[in-house]
């Protein structure tokens, strides 16, 4: 019960026995007085009537007009005359008053007895007669009922005036009590709160002092814990000079790439500085560092302009970087080429090096299931004969790859066509729990297509696609359209990707919120998820979280570990889970830095009670390592491969 409805009743129960024991204590010294009351109107009637019947006793007609006068003006329960001498009755009147309409209860708990009164009528000297009145209580009985009806109406506009006012008086000072709670609950969402106003009463300025007190320590321990693991891998995959990822990274990145069967066709630039130690030498170590920072920085530029969600920039070693993306048109790879060469060639025109061609470039074309040394191997040697011939770029033969379906017109039909019919394949991976495989978290739902040819393309096939023809947006909506028509049919809990272009704006996000909030049963069982390098700003992420729980949704994030910078936002928040990306947990059973990454990171998130799932686990080793480490849930092969939705 709560303390306002306890107050309403305690007030109540008080006012009710105030009232009881006033009313009773009242009563006690009221019916003596009542009682002579009644007595001394009985007797003076009686009195005046036997004044009044001494000239007239001797007239029957006078006597019952003079005792019905008296009888019919006032509250009487009887008046009679007696004579002395034969106790007969020589007139006599009795009746009930007219009712005032008291309960009975009322009556008989009050109790008052009538008022009697005697007198006697003479003749001459003689003792004639005797007047005998018993007055009715009903006067007596009125009053002690308007008495207690009017307190009655005090005590309760009292109590009621009493409890208004105190709550009022404790929500207002038991506001903090209620931030308190609040600040509970966000702990529990993995949000910190403090309250900055300090209530003005001293216990509960001690409580709140000691909550705060707490909530920032438990933001400041966290906080730590996020900037320990941030050092940690900035230490084993970040280059100190170019701010880049370095090789060990780059090797975690592409092995998991090149075993990542979802994964379509990628590219492989590998760029090599000219004569890095020649340049160290005539240019002194500051000047090369300047120029390594500049081709870091040209790279940079050119995987956010091709390789936007996809690409993966290293320095591998000295003066060679190495750029993975996803698969793109030939004319896009010469436009590439062609801005690299320009800004290399800037380079050497300001004077930042003293060789031309500045460095050499290499692309190699790479398939899911390559061996990652046979890959490397490969664009070496396409590099060393640039370098041999001193051109700048080397692109060999077998990297020239002819795929029929990626003519731009035939995909764009193929996937309009998908798109309008709502018909893609829905196929659907468990996740377990990772210390009890019996037990699935929620399924994730995985996109097909079929070709007229009947043959079932993953999403690697037609993903580059979608976002080189900015349909992502739309497919994120009908994906979501056929995901709540399976819902409606099926139980489980289930887990979809979007994209950012999805909620990057209001309007993208309320067109996406529209078919969740005509189905706020089964948004309560989706979460949505966003990929690590697809999130939007810290502000925006708050209120498209904010936004989707309001219609019983929650957020996700899957591929998480190469912006661990993310992890000192996740507090405010509130996610469902975070998914660690499939490279960081590849081979983590033989790989030292990789346990220790994921045991950072899941210390981490520890911390705000924030469930962490691993990807594509493939073997019993990984697995065991994750269960050792603790993790909430694990995805892959290992468990199972994606199956269609209904099977």
């Amino acid at each position: 019960m709560s303390l306002y409805k306890q107050l309403l009743i305690g007030i109540c129960l008080f006012a009710i026995v105030v009232f009881c024991g006033n009313f009773y204590v009242a009563l006690e010294s009221s019916r003596e007085q009542y009682h002579n009351q009644l007595g001394a109107h009985a007797q003076d009637t009686a009195t005046a009537l036997g004044v009044s019947l001494t000239a007239n006793i001797d007239d029957p007609t006078m006597t019952d007009l003079l005792v019905s006068s008296i009888f019919d003006s006032g509250y009487f329960y009887r008046i009679r005359v007696v004579s002395l001498k034969t106790q007969k009755v020589l007139t006599e009147r009795h009746g009930k008053p007219q009712d005032a309409g008291l309960p009975g209860w009322f009556v008989r708990m009050v109790n008052l007895n009538p008022g009697k009164g005697e007198a006697i009528v003479m003749r001459g000297w003689t003792q004639y007669a005797r007047v005998e009145v018993v007055s009715h209580p009903m006067f007596a009985l009125q009053r002690l009922w308007e008495s207690m009806v009017n307190s009655f109406f005090w005590f309760a506009g009292c109590s009621l005036l009493c409890v208004i006012g105190a709550t009022v008086f404790l929500r207002r000072r038991l506001r903090p009590l209620n931030y308190i709670v609040k600040q509970a609950t966000a702990i529990s969402h993995r949000e910190f709160l403090s309250l900055p106003t300090l209530p003005k009463t001293p216990e509960l300025r001690r409580v709140v002092e000691a909550t705060n007190m707490m909530v920032m320590q438990l933001k400041a321990l966290f906080s730590e814990q996020a900037q320990r693991t941030e050092t940690l891998r900035q230490e084993a995959y970040h280059d100190s000079l170019t701010g880049l990822n370095n090789r060990r990274a780059f090797d975690i990145h592409l092995q998991a790439r090149l075993s990542d069967e979802d994964k379509s066709t990628g590219h492989l630039l590998l760029v090599r500085v000219q004569d890095l130690m020649g340049l160290n030498q005539r240019m002194g170590g500051g000047k090369t560092d300047e120029l390594l920072k500049a081709v870091a920085g040209m790279l940079g530029e050119t995987q956010k302009r091709f390789f936007p969600t996809d690409g993966f920039l290293a320095r591998i070693r000295g003066g060679e970087f190495a750029l993975v993306g996803q698969e793109i048109l030939p004319q896009e790879m010469e436009n590439l080429v062609s801005q690299l060469g320009t800004q290399l060639k800037a380079l050497y025109e300001t004077g930042i090096s003293d060789v031309s061609p500045v460095a050499h470039l290499a692309q190699v074309t790479f398939q899911s299931g390559d061996a990652s040394q046979a890959v490397l191997r490969q664009a070496d040697q396409s590099l060393a004969e640039a370098e041999t011939r001193m051109r700048f770029f080397a692109n060999p033969v077998v990297a020239q790859v002819t795929d029929v379906d990626g003519d731009r017109h035939s995909w764009f039909a193929r996937l309009t066509a998908v798109l309008d019919a709502e018909s893609f394949e829905l196929f659907s991976q468990p996740v377990f729990e990772c210390n009890n495989q019996r037990v699935v978290l929620h399924h994730k739902i995985l996109a097909r297509i079929k070709t007229a040819e009947g043959e079932t393309l993953p999403a690697s096939r037609f993903m580059p696609w979608i976002h080189r023809l900015a349909l992502g947006q739309r497919m994120d909506q009908v994906m979501l359209k056929q995901t709540l028509r399976e819902m409606d049919r099926t139980d489980g809990v289930l887990s979809l990707s979007i994209c950012g272009e999805s909620v990057a704006d209001d309007e993208s996000l309320e067109a996406l919120l529209l078919p969740l909030k005509q189905t706020p049963t089964l948004a309560a069982r989706l979460t949505l998820e966003l990929d690590e390098n697809e999130l939007p700003d810290a502000e925006r992420m708050s209120e498209v979280v904010r936004r989707l729980k309001m219609v019983g949704c929650r957020l996700g994030i899957q591929h998480f570990g190469g912006q661990f910078h993310l992890i000192g936002n996740l507090p405010q928040w509130g996610l469902a889970w975070i998914k660690v990306d499939g490279s960081y947990v590849r081979n983590i059973d033989t790989e030292e830095d990789k346990r220790l990454f994921i045991e950072a990171i899941y210390w981490a998130t520890r911390q705000i009670d924030l469930p962490l799932i691993a990807e594509r686990v493939e073997t019993a080793g990984e697995l065991a390592i994750l269960e050792r480490i603790g993790l909430y849930g694990a995805m892959g092969r290992y468990f199972a491969d994606a199956s269609t939705l209904r099977g």
